[in-house]
């Protein structure tokens, strides 16, 4: 695979937290049509049921994620100021 798989960029829930470097957990991401899992990295622990985004292709259904807050759902029900 190449490193611009359509996978980086996505948006996904961890399914089985991270264990930073003691380990991979996993990740649903919705691409390509449907909903796909991957072996998921962190370089610190997160929690099952996190939301991530994916950063990093490794090959072999295995990508580096870092936690994600969308800023489109902020607790305000506002995005920037704009609603």
């Amino acid at each position: 695979m190449t490193p611009d798989d359509p996978v980086i960029g996505c948006t996904g829930v961890l399914v089985l937290g991270t264990r930073g470097a003691g380990g991979p957990g996993e990740v649903l991401v919705r691409v390509r049509g449907g909903s796909e899992t991957f072996l998921a990295w962190s370089a610190d622990p997160l929690p099952q049921g996190a939301s991530v985004l994916v950063i990093d292709f490794r090959g072999s259904r295995q990508v580096d994620v870092i936690e994600w807050t969308d800023p489109l759902n902020a607790s305000s029900g506002t995005a920037g100021g704009a609603g």
